[in-house]
C-alpha cells in the first residue's frame, strides 16, 4: 500500500499492512462524538417540539416576549427581526438584531417565548460586557481559521509524515475546540438570565417556567455535546500524531 493511500485510510479510520487491511480503534472516538450529537439534537427537537404545542398564558408570541424582555432590561436599541429556518434564532452583536426563527416569531408557545428570551439573554450580555461572551467575539476569527485549515494540515502530515504539520494541525484544530469549551458559559449564562427575567417580568408562569427550564437544558445539552465530540476528535489527532511518531522511529 502507498504511503498516501495509507495515511488517507489511516485517517478516515482504516489501515493495511501486506495486504491486511484493519479497522483503526481511533475511529470509535468520531462515531462517539457523532452519537452524542446525534442524541442531543434529537432531544432539543423533541423538547422543543413538545412545548411548542403548548400555548403561553401570557398568549405573547416569540417576537412579543423579546420585545418586552428587552424592555424589561433597559435595552431599546435591538432590532427584532423574522428570519427563516426552524430553531435558526440567533442574536447578531455587530448589528444589535435579534433574528427569531419561522418557529419562534410568530408562535405563542410555552417554547417560542423561552427561545426568545433566551436570545435576548444574549443581548443582555452584549450591554453589559460579559467576559466570555467578549472572549467568545474575540475568538470567531481564530476558531474560523483553525477549523478550516486544520484537516487538510493534519492531512499533509499524515502524508509526507511532517511532525510540524501534524502538531500544526492539532493547534489549528485546537482553537476551534477552544472556542466551543468559551461558547458553554455563555449560552448557560443566557438561559439562567432569560428565565430570571420571565419569572420577574411576570411573561411565564411557575408551570410554564419549569417547561422553560427543560426546553432550554435540552438546548444547552446540544453544545456540550458539540463540544464533547470536538475533544473526542483532538483526542483522535494527537493519538494518531503520536502513533505516526512512533513508526518513524
Amino acid at each position: 500500500m502507498s504511503l498516501l493511500a495509507s495515511s488517507v485510510n489511516s485517517f478516515y479510520g482504516f489501515g493495511g499492512y501486506g495486504g491486511y487491511r484493519y479497522f483503526d480503534w481511533t475511529y470509535l472516538l468520531v462515531i462517539a462524538g457523532l452519537l452524542l450529537s446525534m442524541i442531543a439534537s434529537a432531544n432539543v427537537k423533541g423538547t422543543f417540539n413538545k412545548y411548542s404545542r403548548v400555548r403561553s398564558m401570557s398568549g405573547l408570541t416569540g417576537a412579543m416576549a423579546a420585545q418586552k424582555v428587552l424592555q424589561l432590561s433597559g435595552i431599546y436599541d435591538v432590532r427584532i427581526e423574522h428570519v427563516s429556518g426552524d430553531l435558526t434564532d440567533h442574536y447578531d452583536p455587530r448589528t444589535k438584531t435579534l433574528r427569531l426563527s419561522d418557529s419562534t416569531y410568530g408562535s405563542n408557545s410555552v417554547a417560542a417565548v423561552c427561545v426568545a428570551a433566551h436570545e435576548c439573554g444574549h443581548a443582555v450580555q452584549h450591554q453589559k460586557g460579559y467576559g466570555p461572551l467578549v472572549l467568545r467575539s474575540t475568538l470567531v476569527p481564530a476558531a474560523n481559521f483553525g477549523s478550516t485549515l486544520a484537516w487538510p494540515i493534519f492531512l499533509a502530515g499524515l502524508i509526507f509524515s511532517m511532525r510540524p504539520l501534524l502538531t500544526a494541525g492539532i493547534i489549528l484544530f485546537s482553537l476551534a475546540v477552544l472556542f466551543q469549551l468559551v461558547t458553554l458559559p455563555v449560552e448557560f449564562n443566557a438561559s439562567s438570565r432569560a428565565l430570571k427575567i420571565l419569572e420577574g417580568g411576570h411573561i411565564l408562569g411557575d408551570s410554564e417556567l419549569a417547561a422553560g427550564k427543560k426546553v432550554l437544558g435540552a438546548a444547552a445539552m446540544t453544545y456540550v455535546a458539540s463540544l464533547a465530540a470536538s475533544v473526542l476528535q483532538l483526542l483522535r489527532l494527537i493519538i494518531l500524531a503520536g502513533g505516526r511518531g512512533r513508526d518513524r522511529d
